[in-house]
């Protein structure tokens, strides 16, 4: 049997899980540039669970020349295991901000346990720490158009 391809991945809405640092970068491309509001981010600290409803850039389609235009999904984002949660440079009481996702970072600490920092456009930043890797990504909503039409773009 063949490893699976990027491409393979297509129209399919994504389900992902990261159960180490490798799978957690694939994720972090996948929800980089993701916009969420505020007040899409939750932490149940009963059940040890962070989620966010994110929209992210469809990354796996790509801008690719005469195909439809730049897409969005509605995904969550979900990490289990969450000791702790802090956040630095967000006003948590803003219910109207909305957020950029840039990446997901991997901090290991002893025996299996680490820090998940969610790192936000303006220098924000969430971080979690955790008692091991588990972090979850669905698709959750059909694509829709961007908005803005446009790829994000990264100047160097």
């Amino acid at each position: 049997m063949a490893d699976a391809r990027f491409e393979d991945g297509g129209e399919s809405p994504l389900r992902l899980k990261a159960l180490d640092a490798d799978d957690l970068n694939v994720i972090s491309t996948l929800v980089q540039d993701a916009v969420f509001p505020i007040t899409e981010m939750t932490w149940d600290r009963a059940r040890r669970r962070f989620a966010l409803l994110i929209n992210r850039f469809r990354w796996e389609e790509g801008p690719r020349i005469g195909a439809h235009p730049p897409e969005r999904v509605q995904a969550l984002l979900v990490v289990e295991d969450v000791l702790s949660v802090a956040s630095q440079g967000i006003d948590l009481g803003e219910s109207d901000t909305v957020l950029s996702l840039l990446a997901l970072n991997w901090s290991a600490g002893e025996d299996g346990t680490g820090r998940i920092t969610l790192m936000l456009a303006g220098d924000g930043a969430v971080a979690l720490d955790v008692e091991c890797i588990d972090v979850t990504l669905r698709d959750v909503t059909r694509p829709y158009i961007a908005p803005s039409r446009q790829t994000p773009s990264h100047p160097e």
